[in-house]
């Protein structure tokens, strides 16, 4: 029997802890194969072997700047989002979770899409002031400059610079929440669809201080289920390749983007979630892990 809970409020600190180290550890060793690809190229490529100190130094560099610069920002981001999702919940409703037992059975499309697409377009809103507090002065600028050096009014520049900064203001929010809503309303139909066949994700949660804490999340079975929705959409994704290539007689090369597209999709979600299960597992007892408060 499925039991319906909602999920009321996240931790905002355990929350940023916890996601902002995983993606600190995540780039710590994407840096690294980086770093080991450097140092080999410079072993193998001859014309290379004279910058070796400095393609070194800067392998160190991505090591130590890239991992740190990640947590610091990821903090932010983090931090802010989930101080939304508080405070958007109680007013539009947030993310509902069907559970059995451990497993999440379902996710109801409406309430999932709403939310997530609301905050996304929250972001949207504020990079684009800050795009457009940008983009104003500096469209007068080019102008002005433009003017001194033809000597030809460059006044529609200005205009031209007005309506993008409206653009990034209105239209960019308005497009980010359609898109937002149906992304995530996509991602919760297949999960649906799906998880009856494949089994869904399991969250080992414990009672806390006035809520839950996932505790765990098994490995394999989140890996499974979230790649096999991804992979639905690297599916569409190849159908309109295939379309677009036969269109323009290369039939073959459609397939092959088709193939590429649903392994490529599978492949990548599979290996960075149990990445992330793994490393979430592994921290968790030692930052305290994600609270939550379901209802």
């Amino acid at each position: 029997m499925v039991d319906m809970k909602e999920i009321k409020s996240v931790g905002p600190a355990s929350f940023t802890l916890m996601s902002s180290s995983i993606q600190a550890v995540l780039v710590f060793i994407f840096a690294v194969i980086c770093a080991v690809a450097f140092g080999t190229a410079s072993t193998f490529v001859p014309e290379l072997s004279n910058v070796a100190g400095v393609i070194a130094a800067l392998g160190v560099a991505i090591i130590v700047i890239l991992p740190i610069s990640s947590f610091l920002i990821n903090v932010m981001i983090s931090f802010i989002s989930i101080i939304l999702y508080n405070g958007l919940a109680p007013r539009i409703g947030g993310i509902k979770l069907g559970f059995d037992g451990n497993e999440i059975k379902s996710i109801p499309a409406v309430p999932f899409a709403l939310i997530m697409a609301c905050i996304a377009m929250i972001w949207a809103f504020i990079i684009g002031v800050l795009l457009a507090a940008a983009l104003i002065p500096l469209t007068g600028v080019i102008g002005t400059s433009l003017s001194s050096a033809t000597g030809v009014s460059m006044a529609n520049l200005g205009a031209v610079g007005i309506f993008g900064a409206l653009f990034l203001i209105i239209g960019l929010p308005i497009i980010v929440f359609i898109a937002g809503f149906i992304v995530h309303a996509l991602a919760a139909v297949f999960y649906n669809l799906l998880i009856p066949r494949v089994g869904g994700v399991q969250l080992e949660l414990a009672v806390a201080d006035n809520g839950n804490r996932i505790e765990s999340i098994p490995v394999l079975p989140a890996s499974l289920a979230i790649s096999v929705v991804f992979t639905v959409f690297g599916l569409i994704i190849g159908l309109i390749s295939l379309i677009m290539f036969s269109a323009r007689g290369n039939v073959a090369g459609g397939f092959l983007s088709l193939v590429y597209n649903i392994v490529g999709y599978f492949l990548t979600y599979f290996i960075l979630v149990a990445l992330i299960t793994v490393f979430y597992n592994l921290l968790a007892p030692k930052l305290g892990g994600i609270r939550l408060r379901l209802d």
